[in-house]
């Protein structure tokens, strides 16, 4: 589900003291996204939306909530952004996200 070897290797090029505030401006950032698919109302930036949040997720190594991110994507450039399940996307997220902050201390211990 999440990519360490990523989560390390950002550690390291942006260094132990920045990454703190990378990760929470990752998350205050894809939280914002994520509360409008939570509300599934705008599928017209759906595209756009998933392919930032498939980015955001790879920087950071949330592996699996990237690939959900890029067949919801690959849906919405085909035109069929109603197929795209959002509930799926936004639990991935959710799922990612408790996993990435429940392994920090054990993945991250310098």
């Amino acid at each position: 589900m999440i990519l360490w070897s990523r989560v390390n290797e950002l550690r390291e090029e942006v260094g132990t003291e920045d990454f703190k505030e990378v990760v929470e401006l990752f998350l205050d950032e894809v939280e914002e996204v994520i509360e409008r698919l939570r509300a599934g109302t705008n599928r017209v930036q759906l595209e756009q939306d998933l392919h930032f949040l498939k980015g955001s997720a790879l920087n950071l190594g949330f592996g699996t909530f990237s690939d959900l991110c890029q067949d919801g994507e690959r849906l919405a450039a085909q035109g069929k952004a109603d197929t795209v399940d959002l509930a799926a996307i936004v639990d991935g997220y959710d799922r990612s996200k408790a996993s990435f902050l429940d392994g920090m201390r054990d993945h991250l211990a310098a």
